[in-house]
This record gives structure tokens, C-alpha cells and sequence, in this order.
């Protein structure tokens, strides 16, 4: 009866420690199965601000406006082509004088160097010999003409003499076009026939006025035709030559006025007239080579000076928004959207580049939204000390 007793009682103690342990074991489960809620995570971008500060933030809506945006276009100066020249020998020859330095005024038909040359002493006399045969020829082509009035000689003759000066005047403008070309002047072949001499020597002369601005050549040094020896250019005008992109180049116009920017020369904006769009993209650079003309009559623009073009765009209308609406951050652009009269939330949005202090606004803002026209910074500065708390 004891033992029975017994067996029960631990019987009891053994299926009560059981269930404990079942619930003890299906309540982790239940705790692994379903974690507790954590509470909900804080909207970093939503901020209440105090009283004071609200009143300190100016609230609007974005507007649309007419923007003529201005396409910032590096730029080189350069020379006015159709305002310079390349000057060199038109004969083989050596160098024995130099007239001009670099900087130098000149007006055209100005010395620049001397030459002397073989091409150039064999041409003379060939012109000697030339100009010597027609005054012969035509002496005996007027003796012929007396000889045949006087039933002399036949009209065979006189045609022959005849035939024989028209070549030998051909032989002679031959000689003179040949000199000519050789950079001589009317004066200089006077002076030839007059003395019966040939000359040494030949002046290279200016063919326009200008400044000399490149001078590629020293006493003693043998020349070529083809060798350029000096450059002279009129700087009262130069031009201006950027690269536009393709993406805008169809709103660039010929005659169309734009603002230049030289930083070697201050700050001042100088006015120029586009007279020149390339009909060709550069296929590297995907760019329109332009060309503007700007007036240079104090000679403060240099060739090869870096600057600067501003063209204008046409207008057109586009949604803004003021720069002291706007904050950046890792890269992004936000502006604070109005919820109520002390919160406020910061939202991403693209925008274009600032155009006269305004931001047109590509994505991520209406027209209809309130947002913080003015003390954008300072609503910013709130919320990071606020996410920092």
C-alpha cells in the first residue's frame, strides 16, 4: 500500500515537471517565432522646429519665371586672319640685314630683311638681255619698214623683223613678271634699265600693316620660298575661339551678341559678335567650334590668352527655386517642404545650374508645395543637432 503510495506520488511530481518543461520550451519557441515589435525608427528628414526659429524661416512656392540662361564656353584668342600675314623670301637666297624687331609698327611696304641671292642676280640679267633685244629688234624692225616704203628689201623681211620683236617683247615682260615675283619694285627696274646694273641685293617688304608678332629668322641665315619669316597682324580686332557642346550649339546664332571674360586682364566683360558656327561636330569632343570678333584698340586682348564666352540662351519658362532655399549634401540637392507652421521635411530634387540666383528645378518639386524659400541652412543645422540627440 506504502509502495503504491509512493509510485503515485512521484508519478505525479514526474508528469508535472514534464509540462513545465513543454511550456518553458513552447514559449522560447513562441519568443523566437515572434520577436517583439520594436518601436518605430524616427524620420531623420522630418524636423519640429522651435517657435523662434520658425519665425526666422521665410516659406513660398517654387514660381515659374522666363530664364535666359548663359552657356559658359572656354576660349583662346587668336589673331584675325583676314588682319594678318605670313611674310617670307619669294627667292633661295641668305640674310644679310634685319630691319624690324618683334613688337615693331610697320605700314606696308616697309623694309623688314635683305637678301641677296644667285636665282636673284640670273633673273636681272636675263631681264638686262630681255630689255637690250626689244630695242634692238625694234630698230630693225623700223629700218625694215623704211627699206620696204623705199621697194628695198621684201615684205618677207619686214614681217620676219616684225615676228622677231613682238618675241623679244614677250621675252622681256617674261623677265619683268619674273623679277615681280621675286618681290622687286617698279622703282627697283627702273633703276636696273637706268643703270645698266644688276642689283645685289632685295628687300623683303611688308605686304599690309601691323605689328610684327612672330619673327623666325636671324643675319646669315639661308632662306626658302617656302619658309614663313615674319607674321604681321592688326590686333585693333581678334577673335575669340571656343568649343560649344552639340547639345546647345543649335541656340548659337550668327550676329548673336555675348559677354567675354578675360581673367588676365580683370575683371571687366568685354562685348563681342559670334560671326562664325562650324557646320562640322569635332567627332572626339562632340563639340562646334565658334568664333567670335571683339574690338581690341588698346591692345590689352594677346593672342593665346585663355578667356571666357557667355552666350546667352533664348528665354524660356522654367520652375525655380532661390539658392537660399537650397542645402547639399553627400552630392544631392534637397529643399525643406512645409508641413505644418513648425515642421518641416527635406526631400531630394534635381536641379539645373544656378541661373541669376535661381536653380530651375528638373525633378522632385511642384509648383503647388510650400517649401523654405529662405534659412534653408539653418533648418539643416536643427535637424543634424536633432539626429544627433
Amino acid at each position: 500500500m506504502k509502495f503504491q503510495f509512493f509510485f503515485g506520488a512521484t508519478l505525479a511530481i514526474l508528469l508535472m515537471l514534464t509540462g513545465c518543461s513543454k511550456n518553458e520550451s513552447s514559449d522560447q519557441a513562441d519568443n523566437k517565432t515572434n520577436p517583439p515589435n520594436p518601436a518605430e525608427e524616427r524620420d531623420i528628414n522630418i524636423i519640429t522646429v522651435r517657435p523662434e526659429l520658425a519665425q526666422r524661416l521665410k516659406t513660398g512656392q517654387p514660381a515659374m519665371v522666363d530664364l535666359a540662361d548663359k552657356i559658359l564656353v572656354p576660349s583662346r584668342v587668336q589673331v584675325d586672319e583676314e588682319r594678318t600675314a605670313q611674310i617670307g623670301s619669294y627667292v633661295t637666297g641668305r640674310i644679310t640685314h634685319l630691319f624690324v624687331m618683334l613688337g615693331d609698327y610697320v605700314k606696308e611696304g616697309d623694309r623688314l630683311a635683305r637678301i641677296t641671292s644667285p636665282d636673284l642676280t640670273q633673273s636681272q640679267l636675263a631681264y638686262l638681255r630681255a630689255a637690250s633685244r626689244v630695242q634692238v629688234t625694234q630698230k630693225a624692225s623700223e629700218r625694215a619698214r623704211h627699206l620696204l616704203e623705199a621697194d628695198a628689201i621684201p615684205l618677207a623681211e619686214v614681217e620676219r623683223r616684225q615676228s622677231e620683236l613682238e618675241i623679244a617683247r614677250a621675252e622681256l615682260g617674261a623677265a619683268v613678271d619674273q623679277l615681280k615675283l621675286f618681290g622687286m619694285s617698279d622703282a627697283d627696274l627702273k633703276q636696273i634699265s637706268k643703270n645698266g646694273k644688276i642689283l645685289p641685293w632685295l628687300d623683303i617688304r611688308a605686304s599690309r600693316a601691323g605689328y610684327i608678332i612672330d619673327r623666325k629668322v636671324i643675319v646669315g641665315q639661308v632662306v626658302q620660298p617656302s619658309d614663313p619669316l615674319f607674321q604681321v597682324a592688326d590686333l585693333t580686332l581678334v577673335w575669340l575661339v571656343g568649343d560649344v557642346p552639340e547639345q546647345i550649339a543649335r541656340d548659337v546664332k550668327l550676329g548673336q551678341h555675348v559677354e567675354i571674360n578675360v581673367p588676365a586682364i580683370g575683371s571687366q566683360n568685354l562685348d563681342g559678335v559670334i560671326i562664325f558656327v562650324s557646320d562640322t561636330v569635332n567627332k572626339l569632343t562632340r563639340t562646334v567650334m565658334t568664333r567670335v570678333s571683339v574690338e581690341n584698340q588698346d591692345r590689352r586682348l594677346k593672342p593665346d590668352m585663355m578667356a571666357n564666352m557667355h552666350i546667352t540662351d533664348p528665354q524660356h519658362k522654367s520652375l525655380v527655386v532661390p539658392e537660399a532655399a537650397v542645402v547639399r549634401e553627400l552630392n544631392q540637392d534637397y529643399v525643406f517642404i512645409m508641413l505644418a507652421a513648425d515642421r518641416f521635411q527635406r526631400v531630394p530634387v534635381e536641379l539645373a545650374p544656378e541661373v541669376a540666383g535661381f536653380h530651375p528645378v528638373l525633378s522632385g518639386l511642384t509648383m503647388d508645395q510650400h517649401i523654405v524659400m529662405e534659412g534653408a541652412f539653418h533648418l539643416d543645422s536643427e535637424r543634424k543637432l536633432a539626429e544627433l540627440e
